[in-house]
């Protein structure tokens, strides 16, 4: 079975083409680099010949509000009506858990977007909101940084290790379209203060988190339960302590 992968060379699209591959399926690897362009159209119409399933796991190259709305709306617009015009079956997409609760985040809001066009086309869908990954604490941290000081609210936390991600969107892909949300998140909670303060020290990053119930997460505040899902469908296998050792051999 075909099914083109937008974002294919990325994180979590390289990953899910590997596991594609594993499972003797036909994955098609698409990004502007190999002349698929979702915000122009270039190569939609050619590269969705044939194809039975779209994994959209592309991601905006800015996260300012207006750019980060004008790229998931053109990309998903542009990208939705080729797999109309191709007779593609199943679209999948990966957002992230929490997108409807925090209107305030011009992200987030941008995924919204997404979401909703994907939901009033005709093709046939599944969406999977993940949980933060383990690979962006340290951006996580960025964001939240005052000299050496990171701030961030001392709520709940459920990263994901990257694999498991790909692995949750690529069993999506290989099922009947949801025509729904499916949340996924890691096998562990935290508080995310703290989490981020563990992942530093592991980097040996020498930056200090401090617990700030007002400090802004990407542009919003959060509450107890903002990034954690109500009710995940799918929980990943990964821990964290065995992530790091792991990314320590490799």
């Amino acid at each position: 079975m075909k099914i083109v992968v937008i974002g294919g060379t990325g994180l979590i699209g390289s990953k899910v083409v590997d596991c594609l591959h594993r499972k003797d399926q036909e994955p098609v690897p698409a990004s502007p680099e190999s002349g698929v362009n979702t915000l122009t159209g270039e190569g939609l119409a050619e590269v969705l010949e044939g194809a039975s399933v779209v994994v959209d796991v592309s991601n905006s190259p800015s996260f300012e509000d207006e750019p980060v709305m004008e790229f998931f709306k053109t990309s998903s617009t542009n990208l939705l009506a080729a797999e109309s015009d191709a007779g593609v079956g199943h679209h999948v997409a990966l957002s992230i858990v929490g997108t409807d609760r925090l209107p305030e985040s011009g992200y987030l809001r941008a995924k919204v977007a997404q979401e909703k066009l994907i939901g009033e086309s005709s093709i046939p869908f599944t969406i999977v909101r993940a949980t933060q990954f383990f690979e962006f604490a340290v951006r996580i941290a960025d964001e939240a940084t005052d000299g050496e000081v990171v701030r961030l609210p001392h709520v709940r936390f459920q990263p994901i290790a990257a694999d498991d991600v790909a692995a949750a969107v690529c069993e999506a892909s290989q099922g009947s379209p949801a025509d729904g949300v499916i949340a996924i998140a890691g096998p562990e909670q935290f508080s995310f203060d703290e989490f981020i303060q563990r992942a530093l020290a592991v980097k040996g990053d020498p930056r200090t988190v401090v617990a700030d119930p007002k400090a802004p997460y990407f542009g919003t505040e959060l509450e107890e339960r903002s990034l954690v899902p109500t009710n995940a469908a799918h929980l990943g296998e990964i821990r964290f302590d065995d992530w790091v050792a792991r990314s320590a051999s490799e």
